[in-house]
């Protein structure tokens, strides 16, 4: 494994751990962007998603569930993570 293989899968594995929340709904967005888009994020892009993982839980929740907006910064993170959070995008029982 190389040394960039080696810290991306550390950085992703602390990344993982950071999106472990203490609710359910949280952390289901949160490793969900982890497992959908980051290997193809940009480092720009991973930067913003551990910038958002930053936020105190509450603060966190707003942002993801759309009563507040987010900062520009983490504005096209936060957009990548929403749809998840859309009742449409729930699977049908």
């Amino acid at each position: 494994m190389t040394d960039a293989a080696m810290s991306e899968g550390e950085s992703r594995s602390r990344l993982a751990w950071r999106c472990r929340r203490g609710t359910q709904e949280l952390d289901l967005l949160l490793l969900g962007w982890l497992a959908r888009c980051f290997e193809s994020a940009s480092t720009q892009e991973r930067a913003a998603f551990a910038a958002l993982l930053e936020l105190p839980d509450p603060e966190l929740a707003d942002c993801l569930l759309g009563a507040r907006a987010a900062d520009a910064s983490l504005a096209a993170v936060v957009a990548a993570i929403r749809p998840a959070a859309e009742p449409s995008a729930a699977p049908s029982i």
